[in-house]
């Protein structure tokens, strides 16, 4: 059984003709007579008396035909559920983002998004870049903003977005304030305001003091940026946050200071899983963010 079957079924039906039932759907007569007796062939009852000039519907026919009715109205609404996928008037993009970031470039990129296809439900999930990588390769995310990309992870499709180095934030009374710039070496003996450990950038802190012959003293690991500030504005600590960030900073307590050299940087870029079906919403968010790279 085929839904053109069951279409030619509810034509006939309603005009209780094969000649109109024809003449409406554009098909010859004897296709549809076929269609109809392999349908009663399938399901072993007939479907209409023929023996008088008028075709009249049995019993199971009647049956059939509200079912029919149901199954029609169900692929008609399928087809134009589709049809809005394709042209994106529905569908839900679920993308992870770290909230250590302040992703500028991102809510520049999902507003555009909004004002293009403003049916779309985008769904935000706040985590470690970590988390977000597990779930874009879980398939629970669609799409992940992830901080340091990992170029060896064979199970996802990267597009680069910035390249963002760290800077020292200290209290202006800190002895290092005044400095133009900073070794990392210098902080051995610091008391360190961190991310927390599912975040990639903890790694790469702790890889790069490692390097440095120190493993740092840490007072406290979040993954909000505004409680780190807040703490070395308090003078329990220092921290390093991206350079976007630090020139934000409107606390006149806090300073930001470039290291002698660029070691640590906050890589952003957008995630998905490889071989993936990717849906048209999607398909469509990822080239936006293309465009919007090469603008």
């Amino acid at each position: 059984m085929d839904i053109r079957q069951i279409e030619y079924f509810a034509e006939v039906a309603k005009h209780l003709s094969f000649t109109k039932a024809a003449s409406t759907l554009h098909v010859s007569q004897p296709s549809i007579s076929k269609a109809i007796q392999n349908l009663e062939a399938e399901l072993g009852v007939p479907l209409f008396y023929r023996s008088s000039k008028q075709l009249e519907l049995t019993d199971a026919g009647q049956a059939v035909l509200v079912n029919a009715k149901q199954v029609l109205e169900a692929f008609k609404n399928l087809r134009s559920e589709l049809t809005d996928l394709m042209d994106l008037k529905k569908g839900q993009i679920r993308i992870g983002i770290p909230p250590i970031v302040g992703a500028e470039f991102f809510t520049k990129l999902v507003s555009q998004y909004k004002e293009q296809y403003p049916y779309i439900e985008i769904i935000l999930s706040e985590v470690g870049t970590k988390k977000i990588r597990q779930g874009v390769e879980a398939g629970e995310l669609d799409i992940g903003l992830i901080c340091n990309l990992c170029v060896a992870n064979n199970q996802l499709e990267t597009i680069s977005i910035l390249k963002d180095p760290l800077m020292l934030i200290v209290h202006r009374d800190h002895p290092l304030a005044a400095r133009p710039f900073i070794k990392l070496s210098e902080l051995e003996k610091e008391t360190f305001v961190i991310y927390r450990k599912d975040f990639t950038l903890y790694d790469r802190i702790i890889e790069e003091c490692a390097k440095n012959g120190f493993f740092p003293t840490i007072a406290c690991e979040t993954s909000q940026k505004d409680l780190i500030i807040e703490m070395v504005a308090a003078k329990l600590g220092i921290a390093l946050l991206p350079k976007k960030i630090c020139e934000k900073i409107k606390d006149d307590t806090i300073v930001a200071i470039p290291f002698d050299e660029e070691h640590i940087f906050l890589e952003l870029g957008l995630a998905w899983k490889k071989n993936k079906y990717l849906s048209y919403a999607v398909r469509e968010f990822i080239a936006l963010a293309h465009n919007f790279i090469s603008d």
